[in-house]
């Protein structure tokens, strides 16, 4: 299978504003992303969708692959889809901008979902075991079917504790998605969904059209770039694992 990584990426976050241009010990998020991408080795291309010349600069003058896009979007997907529709892959990989350490082998998972002919969007999922992370609306939560489809997203921890003797488990989707070309341009052609809306996850847009999607469990442990905090976090775990 021929697969594309395609990084949207946006300048002015709501909740960190140009934190994709935020230094993580001497280079920015986004291009800790992009270089991450291109180290697996895993794809045939790299590129950065960007809404903003400053994005563009920063990959291209580092060496980069970026495109600006023309369009305004409400989520990277719809922002990567008006690339990608005019590429040719059979998987597009999004990678989403603020994910400075995403690794090959999760990455590897996700494609190895596409190998079932049936899949037209995949992504991953880790544990969550902290009950602050748990409870904590930035951190994205999965309830997963017997088969490991979603079910459902919710910034709420979900499912909800009714048989506290019961065994529970708290998955976090991680900002990673693989889309086949027709499953992105179904995509573009709905309209915001009303759960997407209120919760403000694009992949909910999926399952209220009724398309599945495929999730891999991984243990990720990367960071996630949501809040000034977490440029705290990042140097962490960089120092944790003697990253450069």
């Amino acid at each position: 299978m021929k697969a594309i990584a395609l990084i949207p990426a946006r300048l002015e976050a709501s909740r960190f504003p140009k934190k994709l241009l935020t230094p993580i010990l001497g280079k920015s998020v986004l291009l800790r992303t992009y270089e991450s991408a291109l180290q697996t080795g895993l794809f045939d291309d790299v590129v950065v969708v960007a809404d903003h010349d400053d994005l563009i600069n920063e990959i291209i003058n580092n060496g980069g692959k970026a495109i600006k896009s023309k369009g305004t979007y409400e989520s990277g997907t719809d922002r990567i889809a008006e690339v990608a529709l005019h590429l040719d892959a059979d998987i597009f990989i999004n990678i989403q901008g603020d994910e400075p350490f995403v690794q090959k082998q999760p990455l590897e998972q996700l494609l190895d979902l596409f190998h079932n002919p049936s899949t037209q969007v995949g992504s991953l999922v880790q544990e969550l075991k902290r009950s602050e992370d748990i409870q904590d609306p930035n951190f994205v939560k999965v309830a997963l079917s017997l088969s490991h489809k979603a079910l459902l997203f919710s910034r709420n921890p979900i499912p909800y504790i009714r048989d506290t003797q019961a065994p529970v488990h708290y998955y976090e989707h991680i900002g990673v998605y693989g889309f086949k070309k027709e499953a992105l341009a179904q995509f573009t052609q709905w309209d915001m969904s009303p759960l997407e809306k209120i919760e403000k996850i694009e992949c909910l847009r999926f399952l209220e059209n009724d398309m599945p999607i495929a999730m891999a469990i991984t243990n990720y442990m990367g960071i996630e770039i949501d809040t000034p905090q977490d440029i705290d976090r990042a140097i962490e775990f960089m120092n944790k694992h003697n990253l450069k």
